[in-house]
Parts: C-alpha cells; structure tokens; sequence
C-alpha cells in the first residue's frame, strides 16, 4: 500500500488513549476519519479537532485505506473487523490492498490467526501496540512496537511517526508478545516497590525518602520515577490506566511463555498478586491500587467497600 496526499487514515476507538492518538494525526496532516459506539461523544470530538466521523463501521472500511484500532481486547478487535452473526464490522467496506492497524493490547497468536484471514482477502494487517499511557499518547512519544512485514511496517511508517517512535521488533503478532512482556516487567516493577515500600514503613524509613533513594540507585524504575510519588503516596490512584488491563496483559504474557515452554515462576507469581488486587478493589480500579492492596493490612489502609 503506498500512502499518497489523499490517503484516509480510519481510527476505532475514541476513548481515553485514542483521543490524543488522532489529535496528533489531525496535527500532522492527515485525513482522518474516526467511529465509536459512543457516538454522541465521537462526533462532538471530532467537530473539536476537525476529523471526519463515520455512525458505522462499515462505513469507516468504506471511506479509509488504512484502519487503526484501538480497543480493549483483541475479541472485540475481530468482532469490529469481521463481525459476528451480521454485526457491523469494517470488512464488508474494506477494498483489497487495505491495511489493518492494530494498536489494541491483543492476543498474539490471536493477531496472527486474523492476520491470515485478512491476508487471505488481499487486506494486509500490522499489529502496533503502545507504551507511555495518556501521557505519552498526548504528547505524541508513544513507544509503537511493529509486528508485520518488512514492506508493511515502511509502508505505514509515516502515520505511526504521528504518534510515537517506532520499533519493527518482527513479523505479524511480535508487537503484541512485545508489548505483554513490557507490561510483565512493568507490573513486577509496581509490585515489587510496593512490597518494598510496606518493608520500608514498618522498619522506620520514609516511604518518600526510600522513593528518592530507590530513584538515585539501581532499584530505579518506571514506577519509581512515574508513578508512587503521583499516583500512589498522594493516594490519588488515577494514573489512567486500568487495573484490569494490567491483568488481562499479565494474562496474555504468561499464555505466550506457557506457549513458549518457559515456566516463568516470577511472572505467574506475579499475575496471582494482580488477580488477588483486583478481586480486592473490585471493577474500574486503577492499575496504581496494587499498592493500596499491597498496603492494606498496614494502619491506615482502607478498603473499596469501607469506602462506599
């Protein structure tokens, strides 16, 4: 596919990540035309920044010669592309030599077995997730990690550089193994400060100060720097970024080892702790509340329901 002046660029799902994501697809000049199930949310969105706005999605496959997704899963992912007992979905719209762009956090072998129905009717597909949350997708510095074809991933280059810096890590369903596997050493990196903060409390030490320690040594890492003193010490637990995602990638991470032969006894140690945080917080929690249940037996702590 070879992207000229008049290429439409489609983008599903305008929630909290897509939002920024077409802003800055908007800002670099493309034409862009979007669609959500909310459309009342979708079309005032897209009168504020000037894209166009589609009510179905086959009206999108219609109107576009590259289509982004970005959705919760990757079950909805191919509802959305093929449908589902005559549901509404892009493929009916779609033309030959269309591409696919999936920035969702999906299923890896679930990526690959569309990417071969798709590719079987001339549609090319490219997986793309992210990393960097709504910061990253507001400022345009998104980690994008590309899994497909040598000739796909150029061929589309210049639409993702809208929106981040770009990492060719393979062929088809790389991007998204890549991306499970990031959120794996992220949520461990959460948790195990957590588990050294609760340590550091009850032992006399500052929670704030093991922090600007941790950040100064080589306990250093992304949760340190970006999330405790933010989201966590103040107790504001908004980062943007669900609990149950963190899960659900966690989830596919530890499929694909166990798909690979490899035990990874930390990583399904892990995954237990995030399940047992999510049970405890119940729905629409933060990714940041594994701390708050981490903390939960210190004084001080509070439950969800005693919140109520």
């Amino acid at each position: 596919m070879r992207l000229t002046d008049n290429t439409t660029v489609g983008f599903v799902g305008v929630g909290n990540m897509g939002q920024p994501m077409v802003s800055n697809l908007v800002k670099a000049g493309w034409r862009v035309a979007i669609y959500d199930t909310d459309m009342d949310r979708t079309a005032a969105f897209a009168s504020r920044i000037g894209c166009g706005f589609v009510t179905s999605a086959a009206e999108l496959g219609d109107a576009c010669d590259v289509v982004i997704l970005m959705l919760p899963d990757g079950k909805i992912v191919r509802r959305v592309v093929l449908g589902a007992d005559g549901s509404d979905s892009l493929l009916p719209g779609l033309s030959q030599g269309a591409t696919i762009i999936d920035m969702s956090s999906s299923a890896p072998t679930g990526t690959r077995e569309l990417g071969a129905e798709l590719d079987a009717k001339g549609i090319d597909m490219v997986d793309a997730p992210v990393s960097g949350g709504v910061k990253g997708a507001v400022a345009g510095t998104l980690a994008i990690m590309v899994g497909g074809s040598e000739r796909a991933a150029q061929d589309i280059d210049p639409i993702l550089a809208a929106m981040g810096r770009r990492f060719h890590v393979g062929p088809l369903g790389t991007g998204h193994a890549v991306k499970v596997l990031n959120n794996y050493v992220s949520a461990a990196g959460l948790a195990a400060t957590a588990e050294a903060l609760l340590v550091a409390r009850r032992f006399g030490v500052e929670t704030e100060t093991l922090i600007d320690v941790l950040n100064a040594s080589t306990g250093r890492n992304n949760s340190t720097e970006n999330k405790f003193k933010q989201y966590v010490l103040n107790e504001a637990y908004n980062s943007g970024f669900s609990l149950d995602l963190m899960v659900k990638d966690l989830t596919l991470a530890m499929e694909v080892a166990d798909a690979c032969g490899v035990e990874a006894q930390l990583g399904h140690s892990c995954l237990n702790l995030w399940r047992e945080a999510q049970s405890w917080t119940g729905r629409n929690a933060d990714h940041t509340e594994l701390a708050r249940f981490v903390f939960k037996d210190d004084a001080g702590s509070v439950s969800p329901d005693a919140q109520a």
